[in-house]
């Protein structure tokens, strides 16, 4: 394979790359399913459904997540257009790298650098929320929450050390 035709793979895989380490830095596909019954870290909701929450905590975790959901819901019907436009000029920017007679590295960078910081806003929101819902514990029920956390990442880390060793 001629180096024109590495440089061109190189920089189509490059975002799919950071997008798929990230995934994996943060348990893999249970991440993306907002942690049920997966391997992440933040807010898992069956976690919670397992500390003795007074009717009111319930009513008020039902909400939180009832007005994020509306929230989500409004931001992304009022920016389609904005982030079908962003989407397409990331297309471009990756197609132009990527069909260029020679690899602009600093213009690879670039296009990586604002994708990244697009996924940290995306986790500071996330993480956001997730401290709201949890401030709704008491003190006890927090130190259960991590308990149980930590439970739950060494089964998860096992479950991994037994993948790896089947393999």
């Amino acid at each position: 394979m001629n180096t024109t035709k590495k440089l061109v793979l190189a920089a189509a895989i490059l975002p799919l790359t950071f997008a798929t380490a990230s995934a994996y830095a943060f348990g893999g596909n249970s991440h993306h399913k907002g942690g049920k019954g997966g391997c992440s870290g933040g807010f898992d909701r069956s976690i919670v459904r397992q500390l003795d929450l007074t009717d009111e905590q319930k009513d008020q975790l039902k909400e939180m997540r009832e007005t994020s959901k509306s929230e989500r819901k409004a931001h992304h019907q009022g920016n389609f257009e904005a982030k079908q436009a962003e989407m397409q000029a990331y297309h471009q920017q990756i197609q132009a790298l990527v069909l260029a007679d020679s690899f602009d590295e600093a213009a690879a960078n670039e296009l990586a650098k604002q994708m990244v910081e697009k996924q940290t806003e995306r986790r500071v929101n996330k993480l956001a929320q997730q401290q709201k819902m949890l401030s709704v514990l008491t003190e006890e029920q927090k130190a259960q929450f991590v308990e149980l956390q930590q439970e739950r990442m060494q089964k998860c880390s096992d479950k991994m050390q037994k993948r790896m060793h089947e393999s």
